[in-house]
């Protein structure tokens, strides 16, 4: 492929699409009313143009938390300490999108290897594959699961952060809850992106201690620039910084943690205390696999999260089966990609798919084929599907067989993934840290925990659950792989990555983006961009979006000319434009230091020494 340099300023939607994707997800099929709901007066952002440091850079979704990070950096911290105070920093300024009552996934790179820290949420030891079915033993609607407690899962986030600092942490872990108590105290200024997430989010009502920090007393949201104080989490915060994961997992923030999942008043979820304090974040080994540019002669290794997240192994999948068709010898026209282009990533988007329903769960209770991810990912199984792709769409992949004995799963019907915030590090030393971290939906399960002390805020909780497949099984009675198991972790499309020269070993770039299902995709594009396309990282992030989740193709709206969508048509996709507001991080190496990227559709933001 031949990139040229994209479009520069464009306008798109800080509201999340998942209306629309939510509407996909469930029948495949997106009505007016979907498309109505879309935000009318989307807030206009210019792309940036990309930061280059020395010494150590870091990129995040806000400028406060940047901010934090560099603080933590510029005093000798390390990549780890930088991404705590990073997301103590987000639980404060960006609640709709991540915090400490959700999980998170974190590769981190030493210099020498890449280690997986899973801090996924888990499922209430009470939980069972019946979770969300009515009476009639029928799935109930997808959103009246989100905003109860039967969708909180037990949270993750500082016990993953807890045991990576422990192993790689150079700054007392007291010092890096400051900037966020410090915020929470003096209060920060609700951004336009927050403001836009409130507008969209009226179920946050129904919640009596969020509604009370949310909007004011006629029943409307804080405007942008409110200035909002959190003296409740930062009460939290402070007991975190004495006492780590266990202020959260015992105690009275545990007990209001429990309350509050177990009163929700009209589908209360079985949390208890002993779930509580006895989650553990996991290490895991990380997947890793080649890419070659056939054009340039040169060659890759990326390394990403396994299961229970989809996302390396889905990546991996598409950019393999992408490498078998002519899409490789394509090039780009004027800095946009071309309907053969699409053509062949939509229907490589398919296939992967396609095996991610079938196969992909927690590996604790789901085995891979043939024992091993890396089946997914061999050579000969990739170009066995790539040989599905003709010049027509196929409308809807079929999972494939990578091993010679048949999946004993159903493949897990559509649902929506929403959500979550990606930051990317590079300390001093070289060491980095790639972190996607989620509460999932916007504003999650629309709870806000409040030890009921009277004071003003909180934090909110997840809705992890509902990434799991509401229906246990298909309709011949096959069970799916990623339904609800007690202590079971929901399968993710949280896509972290690490990128090193093959031959070197030597890292070449990192990054990752929030945005449910589509997650895949916009990492795949950052990918493609700079690593086949030649583009830094900026001018990658800044490429238009484009998704398939084995159906319609979703191309970013007024992004891509009516000539390219239209050919798109006459091979028989089925087109769909809508808002698609990735928030991609991503910082690569350079000669003289580092260059950074922040996704000019949120709010996201580079720093770091001048070079």
């Amino acid at each position: 492929m031949n990139f040229s340099q994209p479009h520069r300023n464009f306008r798109v939607a800080v509201v999340l699409w998942a209306c629309v994707f939510s509407s996909f997800a469930n029948s495949q099929k997106v009505t007016p009313t979907d498309l109505a709901r879309l935000p009318k007066e989307p807030i206009a952002f210019s792309a940036q143009k990309g930061l280059a440091t020395k010494g150590f850079a870091v990129s995040t979704a806000n400028p406060l938390a940047t901010q934090a990070g560099y603080d933590i950096l510029q005093m000798g911290g390390a990549a780890i300490d930088a991404a705590i105070a990073i997301q103590m920093v987000l639980t404060l300024v960006e609640p709709q999108s991540s915090g400490i009552g959700g999980g998170a996934f974190i590769l981190h790179h030493d210099g020498h290897r890449v280690e997986a820290y899973d801090g996924r949420e888990t499922a209430p030891a009470a939980a069972n594959e019946n979770l969300f079915l009515n009476l009639q033993g029928t799935p109930i609607p997808f959103n009246e699961g989100v905003a109860s407690g039967l969708s909180v899962g037990v949270p993750g986030t500082l016990s993953v952060l807890e045991l990576a600092h422990q192993e790689h942490g150079k700054l007392p872990w007291s010092r890096l809850l400051q900037p966020a108590i410090e915020l929470a105290v003096q209060g920060f200024r609700i951004s336009p992106r927050l403001h836009a997430a409130l507008l969209e989010t009226p179920e946050l009502k129904n919640d009596e201690v969020a509604a009370r920090y949310f909007f004011n007393s006629a029943g409307s949201p804080h405007p942008a620039g409110h200035l909002l104080q959190n003296p409740e989490l930062a009460s939290v915060l402070r007991d975190v910084a004495a006492q780590g994961s266990k202020a959260v997992k015992e105690g009275r923030w545990a007990q209001a943690l429990v309350d509050k999942v177990r009163q929700h008043p009209l589908r209360p979820g079985a949390m208890t205390l002993q779930d509580l304090a006895h989650y553990k974040a996991k290490k895991r080994a990380p997947i890793c696999f080649d890419h070659s540019v056939k054009k340039t002669s040169q060659a890759f290794t990326i390394c990403g999260f396994p299961p229970p997240s989809s996302g390396a192994l889905t990546i991996g999948q598409i950019l393999g089966i992408l490498n078998h068709t002519p899409a490789q010898d394509l090039s780009f026209a004027q800095g946009l990609p071309t309907s053969d282009w699409l053509h062949f990533y939509n229907e490589s988007s398919k296939l992967a798919f396609a095996d991610r329903a079938q196969f992909v769960a927690d590996p604790d209770f789901v085995k891979a084929p043939g024992g091993q991810w890396q089946t997914l990912l061999n050579p000969t199984y990739l170009l066995q599907r790539s040989r599905l792709i003709g010049p027509q769409s196929m409308k809807q992949a079929q999972a494939g067989q990578p091993v010679q004995a048949p999946s004993a799963w159903a493949p897990m019907p559509h649902q929506t993934e929403h959500g979550t915030s990606h930051i990317s590090v590079i300390d001093s030393w070289g060491r980095a840290v790639s972190m996607t971290t989620t509460i999932e939906a916007s504003f999650g399960s629309k709870m806000m925990v409040n030890s009921m002390q009277g004071q003003l805020g909180g934090f909110m909780l997840n809705n992890e659950l509902t990434d799991f497949s509401f229906a246990p099984k298909d309709n011949l009675g096959l069970p799916i792989a990623n339904r609800v198991e007690a202590g079971k972790r929901p399968r993710s499309s949280m896509s972290p990555t690490l990128v090193f020269h093959k031959n070197s070993g030597q890292l070449k770039m990192l990054g990752g983006s929030p945005g449910g299902a589509a997650i895949i995709h916009y990492t795949s594009k950052l990918l493609l961009g700079t690593l086949n396309g030649g583009l830094n990282v900026q001018e990658a992030i800044d490429l238009p979006n484009f998704t398939n989740l084995n159906g319609p193709a979703f191309l970013e709206e007024k992004r891509f000319p009516a000539q390219t969508i239209q050919e798109l048509k006459s091979k028989g996709h089925e087109v769909i434009e809508l808002p698609m507001p990735s928030g991609l991080q991503a910082i690569e190496v350079t000669p003289s230091g580092f260059f950074g990227g922040a996704d000019p559709r949120r709010e996201g933001k580079v720093m770091g020494p001048a070079p």
